[in-house]
């Protein structure tokens, strides 16, 4: 919601309102201001002059859901998926392995399908050229000082290190594609609608991978059952392969490349089921924490013994915030006032508990540390954890501060500097680790 404070704030400025409008239109901008005058007008009715602009802009909101129905550009889509299909299938030869251990489309899965998510996202859109090839550029650098810089470490720092990298390096690819859709200045609502869109394309992903594995599992069983079995080199083409395709294919299916994200469309088919989803999850998940917040003093001890325990609570923190980021409304008529005040609250009491067992968490990898010294591991535990738990009290504190009329703009700002802090994280962690632990 770009333009939702400025047109607020002129409430009773016809002539600040139409200067708005103007520079909207001008900025390629002018579907936002609709949706925000709109949002400004159910807020607030009986304002006369947000009432004139809605009858103004009547016929083209009600042109507006005509507009949201696109075809995916599936001539581009599906080639770009095929050939990073064959990428895919060419890396996952038994011998292609780094360092003797680690597979090496392991490490290189996330940035390949990156490169030609970013050659979709810059043609379909048909602008970001450079931006598209810069960032790809970049992802590409940071690829090969990761293979370059592990060389100088011992035999139990490298394989640390690769691990990773195999979990950050998909991080840092996401959050190429994010800085090539937003740009260096975006504002905090474009930034949590990429951070919705982002869920939905990795659903889709997900139910792509169910489909193709049953697909795939038929057709092997099928063959088998007249004594005919494929060979290595097929098995591996149908099953790499066929991940190859699924990111692009996602990507086409759930994002439209031609408009910001915050004009997508968030209010029908698999983006509706996912918020609705994410809600009735929020109530589970406070059920289980409530619970095994009882439980703690029972196994005290556990994560300051094992490492599993620690393994599983980061899971659990990186699980919470994706909760909370997809049950948050994407605009604030999304939901009825009653739903509002049952959802802000159900946020707050989940974001409240999760702090409290982050901390818990937190001070079992501080005490691990100290007894046994720092470690890769160690250190990206820790980082994570401070920051989600930051992110966290920041979401309950600025709840506080700003009220029930401003919640869900208060979680957007959070989230969107969460997604900064992520980057800042992930990229020391890239570069720095290999530096400092020899």
């Amino acid at each position: 919601m770009k333009y939702l404070a400025q047109i607020q704030a002129a409430a009773d400025n016809p002539k600040l309102l139409e200067e708005l409008y103007q520079a909207a239109q001008q900025a390629d901008d002018s579907a936002e201001f609709r949706v925000d005058l709109l949002t400004s007008y159910q807020a607030t009715p009986d304002n006369i002059l947000y009432t004139a602009w809605y009858y103004r802009l009547e016929p083209i909101l009600a042109e507006t859901p005509e507009k949201t129905k696109r075809s995916p550009n599936w001539k581009l889509a599906i080639p770009l998926g095929m050939v990073t299909g064959l990428i895919f299938w060419a890396l996952s030869g038994i011998n292609l392995t780094y360092l003797d251990d680690v597979p090496s489309l392991v490490i290189l899965w996330a940035p390949i399908a990156t490169l030609f998510a970013l050659v979709f996202l810059a043609f379909t859109a048909k602008r970001h050229y450079w931006r598209a090839l810069g960032v790809g550029v970049v992802l590409m650098i940071a690829c090969v000082y990761v293979l370059l810089l592990v060389w100088g470490q011992n035999a139990q720092a490298q394989k640390a290190y690769l691990i990773l990298m195999a979990i950050h390096l998909p991080l840092l690819a996401w959050v190429a594609i994010g800085i090539t859709i937003l740009g260096w200045k975006s504002s905090p609502d474009d930034r949590f609608a990429f951070l919705i869109k982002s869920i939905e394309v990795m659903v889709a992903a997900g139910l792509y991978l169910i489909a193709g594995v049953v697909f795939g599992g038929i057709t092997i069983f099928m063959f088998q059952a007249v004594s005919i079995n494929f060979s290595e080199v097929l098995m591996r083409l149908i099953a790499a392969g066929g991940v190859g395709l699924l990111p692009v294919l996602a990507l086409a299916t759930m994002y439209d490349p031609a408009v910001n994200p915050i004009a997508q469309d968030f209010s029908q088919g698999l983006s509706k089921f996912i918020a609705t989803l994410m809600r009735l999850l929020l109530p589970l998940t406070l059920v289980v924490l409530v619970i095994y917040l009882f439980v703690i003093p029972f196994r005290f001890a556990e994560p300051f013994n094992n490492r599993d325990v620690l393994i599983v609570y980061n899971v659990l923190l990186f699980a919470i915030m994706g909760l909370l980021i997809g049950a948050t409304p994407i605009r604030p008529d999304d939901l009825s006032p009653r739903l509002h005040s049952a959802l802000r609250s159900g946020i707050l009491a989940v974001a409240t508990l999760t702090v409290l067992i982050s901390l818990y968490a937190l001070s079992a990898v501080v005490y691990r540390t100290i007894l046994g010294g720092i470690t890769i591991n160690r250190l990206t535990i820790i980082g994570w954890n401070s920051i989600n738990i930051a992110l966290l009290g920041g979401l309950i504190f600025r709840q506080f501060k700003a009220g029930r009329q401003a919640w869900v703009a208060s979680l957007r700002s959070v989230f969107s500097i969460g997604a900064i802090a992520y980057l800042a994280w992930a990229v020391f962690l890239i570069v720095a680790t290999p530096l400092l632990f020899r």
